[in-house]
């Protein structure tokens, strides 16, 4: 498998039930790639393999060309973001972006103050971590995977602990620094959104398989399974005679269901007959729950004002993807 960062069969075991893998997928010199799955995906397991932390089981890991499957992970070139950021409450920030630093060419010195200031936190080196904000802190353990100059930068949920408000701010920034730094990196994730706005890709894991690898817009539009069609977005799932009348035809198989994306569903002069019954309303746009003469409750995204609670009206699909019945 090609790519700056490669995994080539690789499996992880843990019991007779719960296996990651086997993987088998590239990412390029500089590209950010986000690991997207509900928990128990694997997705951490993933990170952890390319960091070294796990031992794989089976397959091959090459980091610059370079196969790293047995090689430690301290000479793996590899910073990691954790989670809860794993920051010292008895150390001041300069002492814990030095932690782990070799002092190779540069000073430790210098080291921390250039990575704080690539983040942002120039003069906090006598900062206590306990008087920063989440936000600060956040930087602070990016500042010390990247302070020994990292091939790859490796993120576990590093936005998690923060606000809404915040998070969505500190991920545009994020993304702005990694492109600026130029470092390949892959973050977990467990939020489309997330995924969606700072990975150039996303790959789908579900129970530790790869589902799909691509862009935002080849997973939305052209989703490869059941799974990634409900996991990576909102999604209608009709089946039988339902599916039959919002175009599936005579042509629908035996087994075969119709997603529908909410905005791929219009009010219109003609078609399936439903009644209205709730209507969220979200400022742009309105998510209106209808429910058809045959019982199916389905999502419809439209103009704030094209219909109220109670209205019947007619509704035509624009647009409609086929799977084989499975995991949804």
């Amino acid at each position: 498998m090609s790519g700056f960062v490669a995994l080539d069969g690789v499996r992880k075991r843990w019991s007779a039930t719960v296996t990651v893998g086997p993987l088998s997928f590239g990412v390029a010199q500089g590209e950010i790639l986000a690991l997207l799955g509900p928990s128990g995906s694997g997705k951490t397991t993933v990170l952890r393999l390319l960091a070294g932390f796990e031992t794989s089981d089976a397959g091959r890991i090459g980091i610059g060309g370079e196969d790293v499957t047995a090689t430690p992970p301290a000479r793996r070139r590899c910073g990691m973001v954790f989670q809860h950021y794993a920051l010292f409450p008895h150390l001041d920030v300069g002492e814990n972006v030095a932690f782990g630093l070799a002092g190779q060419g540069k000073s430790n010195a210098e080291r921390i103050i250039d990575a704080l200031k690539l983040v942002g936190l120039e003069g906090f080196e006598r900062r206590r971590v306990q008087e920063l904000s989440g936000g600060q802190q956040q930087r602070v353990a990016l500042a010390r995977a990247l302070a020994p100059e990292p091939r790859v930068l490796l993120l576990d949920e590093p936005l998690s602990n923060l606000d809404p408000a915040l998070r969505e701010r500190t991920r545009r920034e994020l993304r702005a620094l990694i492109k600026r730094v130029g470092i390949t990196s892959i973050f977990v994730t467990h939020e489309q959104e997330e995924a969606f706005d700072l990975g150039d890709r996303v790959a789908v894991l579900e129970s530790g398989r790869l589902e799909q690898l691509g862009t935002a817009e080849e997973l939305y539009e052209r989703p490869a399974s059941l799974f990634v069609a409900t996991f990576v977005g909102r999604a209608n799932v009709l089946r039988g005679a339902a599916a039959r009348a919002f175009g599936g035809g005579g042509g629908m198989k035996d087994g075969e269901v119709l997603v529908i994306r909410p905005e791929r569903l219009a009010f219109a002069a003609a078609g399936v007959p439903a009644v209205v019954r709730e209507r969220r309303y979200t400022g742009a746009a309105a998510f209106f729950l209808v429910e058809t003469d045959g019982g199916d409750r389905l999502e419809v995204l439209a103009a704030p004002e094209a219909a109220h609670v109670g209205d019947r009206v007619r509704l035509a699909a624009t647009g409609v993807l086929r799977f084989a019945e499975g995991r949804a």
